[in-house]
């Protein structure tokens, strides 16, 4: 298996992240901040941040590149996640909106797919400076520590990210979104949510944290029960669960 240094690419991220990132934290002006579409953000931080991780990534193993915001200017991009050979998928900044507002819920997403399917991936938080990692079989990792997810326990008493809804939000002991994909991942390994649901699934967002999820003992589906593959789905439904048992009672509640 092509398989990088997940140490070098960890470092990579983080320096990333130091250099493109945190320095314009806070401090953006109005002609950094654009919309790419309605609703979707994109600051001069992602750009500048997936400019250096696609340079610095394929420096380390060359390889085709997905990233969210080369995507946003070429489509035809997607395209290598479907053919042979390795891919790096970049989300510079997941949660850009609550980045452009000086809120700290933002985060780096990075994931080496190799012939269609994910085999590492990495979730990096800049404001504490704590990065997660996964490889197929070998666990999740914060630093030295092994990482799992909560144990299967009642609807009652689980806490999801979920788009809102009022019957889902009666029968949980709570419900919420934070607006980034990465701060979901990364709460479901290390404490904070037992479920999350997502029905918007971007390559970027969800093929490291998949990985992650399942590596810590997690189970995952879409909602036709087939396995997640890290490819452009315009709309779906994924829902990430403890286990095969609250998964099905959180997707009957959900549809």
């Amino acid at each position: 298996m092509i398989r990088p240094d997940p140490v070098q690419v960890a470092a990579i991220i983080r320096e990333a992240a130091e250099s493109e990132i945190l320095p314009r934290f806070q401090t953006l002006g109005r002609e950094q901040i654009r919309e790419k579409k309605p609703g979707q953000l994109v600051t001069d931080a992602d750009l500048a941040a997936e400019r250096v991780l696609t340079q610095r990534l394929t420096a380390l193993l060359p390889a085709a590149v997905v990233g969210e915001e080369g995507v946003h200017l070429d489509h035809s991009l997607l395209t290598a996640l479907e053919r042979p050979g390795p891919v790096w998928v970049i989300d510079p900044i997941d949660g850009t909106a609550n980045f452009a507002a000086g809120k700290p819920h933002f985060a780096v997403i990075v994931a080496l797919v190799v012939d269609g399917r994910t085999v590492m991936g990495w979730i990096h938080d800049p404001l504490p400076n704590r990065t997660v990692f996964a490889a197929v079989g070998e666990g999740a990792w914060l630093g030295t520590e092994r990482l799992r997810v909560a144990t299967e326990g009642p609807l009652e008493a689980m806490v999801g990210s979920v788009k809102r809804s009022p019957a889902v939000a009666k029968r949980v002991a709570k419900a919420m979104r934070l607006g980034s994909a990465a701060h979901d991942y990364l709460d479901l390994v290390c404490g904070g949510l037992d479920f999350a649901h997502f029905n918007r699934l971007m390559p970027w967002d969800h093929a490291a944290g998949v990985l992650i999820h399942g590596e810590a003992g997690g189970h995952a589906a879409l909602f036709d029960r087939t396995s997640y593959r890290p490819v452009y789905v315009a709309r779906g439904d994924l829902l990430m669960a403890p286990g095969p048992a609250s998964w099905d009672a959180l997707r009957n509640l959900l549809t």
